[in-house]
């Protein structure tokens, strides 16, 4: 077993700042700052996105972790490209990126309540996970709070997990948090099915009490939405044993994600997530 992994970004965060500055720039932005690893979610996957992350990878040492696609529309008719119409495209962009893991985001909202949906649907993933492998390329499904919803005694993750064995799982540590489980332990559940790791910390901001005349109903809102998307190291997550612990279990790329910057710039946030983790002493991370 290597001794470190690839701390990587997840570019979701950075969709707005591809839209304005391109992905060639992001990307040249992000090398400067000491990242050489990404993800890539919610970029569109234009010619013109793809020709540019490519060239800024070849010119700034920089790893394409996983790619995203979803198996088909997350609502019928949603626009998009999908697994399931778009294969041979999605495949060709690996390929030009020299990525060999692509990742199922979520689930697809009419999937989301019902088990039955839900094995269907994954059955279905799986059996597109084997066709990609031919092509050398990994299918991975990320995990949010809603898999911890039990059917018969039983998380629909670990159901999830069950049906399949050709998918592996990119565990989102804030959401396994979220869902009411240990983190550290489920990496552990989930040993050699966990290439990718998202590292999402996690946060109990202050509670902003409403102005005016006192209404329960307004306070318990405030009151129980004070759960955050923290920067690495500014939440309450144990980050440096999740690290070491999904290390151990096979994890390759660990990946910087904040779903919300609460109006901080994201690049700003993965400055404070960097110089975090660099403190932790996993500074020789940033690069293979």
């Amino acid at each position: 077993m290597e001794n470190k992994g690839l701390i990587g970004v997840q570019m979701m965060m950075l969709k707005g700042k591809v839209e304005e500055m391109g992905a060639y720039e992001v990307l040249k932005k992000l090398a400067e700052m000491g990242y050489h690893c990404v993800e890539i979610s919610q970029i569109p996957m234009t010619e013109e996105n793809v020709a540019q992350m490519k060239k800024a990878c070849d010119e700034f040492g920089i790893k394409i972790a996983a790619c995203s696609a979803a198996l088909e529309p997350m609502m019928p008719g949603m626009p998009g490209e999908y697994l399931v119409s778009d294969f041979d495209k999605i495949v060709a962009d690996c390929k030009t990126l020299g990525c060999n893991f692509l990742r199922i985001g979520m689930l697809p909202m009419t999937c989301m309540g019902s088990k039955e949906k839900v094995i269907d649907f994954v059955t279905r993933a799986d059996a597109m996970a084997e066709k990609l492998k031919e092509h050398g390329i990994e299918l991975y499904y990320h995990n949010h709070h809603i898999e911890f919803q039990k059917f018969d005694g039983k998380y629909l993750l670990d159901i999830i997990r069950d049906t399949t064995k050709h998918m592996g799982f990119e565990l989102d540590v804030h959401w396994v948090q979220r869902g009411g489980e240990n983190p550290i332990e489920y990496i552990k559940k989930y040993k050699d099915r966990v290439t990718l790791l998202h590292l999402k910390d996690y946060r109990i901001g202050a509670l902003k009490l409403p102005e005016g005349k006192f209404d329960p109903a307004t306070f318990m809102q405030a009151f129980t939405s004070t759960v955050q998307f923290a920067e690495v190291g500014e939440g309450n997550l144990p980050m440096n044993e999740i690290i070491e612990t999904g290390l151990a279990c096979g994890s390759k790329y660990f990946l910087i994600e904040q779903d919300d910057q609460y109006g901080r710039d994201p690049f700003d946030c993965l400055a404070t997530s960097m110089a975090n983790l660099k403190a932790m002493g996993f500074a020789e991370w940033f690069t293979a």
